[in-house]
């Protein structure tokens, strides 16, 4: 069925995300219309470190936290004294980096005498998805299947009416995004890995290595990516490319920012057709157990959100796909992590009341359903 009508009533959301390494702030209007969405990244900070720092990410957030949230009411046009709610992600995450945005919303709802509304990040990236389909008229239809894929997530959900839930599997060890970076990092390649690999990957060979998967025991929608990361580490270590290695790790701190010509320059055939494999290796895995899900459920529509999402490869295989059903991706500047999604997803509970109270708590390990 069809996502619940907006009111006649304009309502201005104030949301604000911390949970990892981008500082955000969005004013969103009725739920779907983005008036702005301002992102102060990390990532020079934790870039030459080759991933996330928490106690320099929670650093960086109370840097940003005052003058992200200005921006973003000053480009909305929206004064503090015309919201009708501040939302906040309120786990899961890096509890240092949390804490920042939640009491930062905690204390404008207090000032303001506003509602607080605490959000789940993970059904925010699904409401980064239901934002735009609800906005450009075309909305989702429930019950959906949400796959939920970036470098600390990978997760299938059942999505209802009212919004509610059911967690459907998930992996049991690394995280898509996160094998992303795992292999960037062993190849020599900058971090953050998953857009390098995916620009790279359109010139090998996706059939020249072959990788395989684990049969789950138990439930059979579950994920797991580490025996893939240590399959493309023993393939590593039989080969001598210790070399080519170095001089990628050379240029990743002279130049992480390299166009597409250096990468391809300094990464011979034989790579490129393992960066390829491995990228359609995960893919496949990620659209064969959402697809299994979706069959499963009797879905409507398929959601694919959180960072993966932005991978142009796993785009292109599910448009290919030619599913039952439509397939939804978020833009790519609502795939990775952004504040609009988070005040997208306060909007239904704004609507149910389901307010915060001041005393609600960060939650690194926060679930859905």
């Amino acid at each position: 069925m069809p996502i619940r009508a907006l009111p006649c009533s304009i309502v201005f959301i104030l949301g604000i995300e911390s949970s990892c390494d981008e500082t955000a702030a969005s004013v969103v209007e009725n739920g779907e219309t983005v008036l702005s969405s301002v992102v102060a990244s990390q990532m020079a900070t934790h870039g030459k470190y080759g991933g996330v720092v928490p106690e320099l990410a929670s650093r960086e957030h109370l840097r940003a936290i005052v003058p992200v949230v200005r921006e973003a009411l000053e480009r909305a046009a929206v004064p503090l004294r015309a919201l009708d709610a501040i939302a906040a992600t309120s786990g899961p995450g890096l509890v240092g980096s949390l804490l920042v945005g939640l009491t930062y919303a905690k204390s404008l709802a207090f000032a303001r005498g506003l509602p607080l509304i605490a959000v789940n990040h993970i059904e925010g990236h699904i409401h980064a998805v239901v934002l735009e389909a609800r906005h450009s008229g075309t909305p989702v239809e429930l019950p959906a299947l949400a796959l939920v894929a970036s470098g600390g997530h990978t997760h299938l959900f059942r999505v209802d009416e009212n919004f509610d839930y059911t967690l459907l599997g998930k992996t049991r060890d690394d995280a898509a995004g996160e094998a992303y970076d795992k292999v960037a990092k062993l190849l020599g390649f900058p971090y953050p890995g998953g857009p390098i690999i995916d620009r790279l990957a359109p010139h090998g060979n996706p059939r020249a290595v072959r990788f395989t998967f684990a049969k789950m025991k138990g439930n059979a929608l579950d994920f797991s990516f580490s025996g893939l990361k240590t399959a493309v580490l023993r393939w590593v270590e039989a080969r001598d490319l210790a070399a080519g290695i170095a001089v990628r790790r050379a240029l990743a701190r002279a130049e992480p920012d390299a166009s597409i010509e250096r990468w391809l320059a300094v990464t011979p055939p034989e790579t490129l057709d393992l960066l390829a494999s491995f990228q359609h290796a995960v893919i496949n895995e990620l659209l064969t157990r959402a697809a299994s899900s979706a069959e499963q459920i009797h879905a409507r529509a398929l959601i694919v959100s959180g960072g993966v999402s932005a991978n142009a490869g796993l785009r292109a295989a599910a448009h290919a796909a030619h599913l039952p059903y439509p397939v939804y991706f978020p833009s790519p500047g609502l795939s990775t992590d952004n504040a609009a999604m988070i005040a997208a997803a306060a909007f239904p509970k704004l609507l149910r009341k389901e307010f915060a109270g001041f005393d609600t708590a960060a939650e690194a390990n926060l679930t859905l359903a």
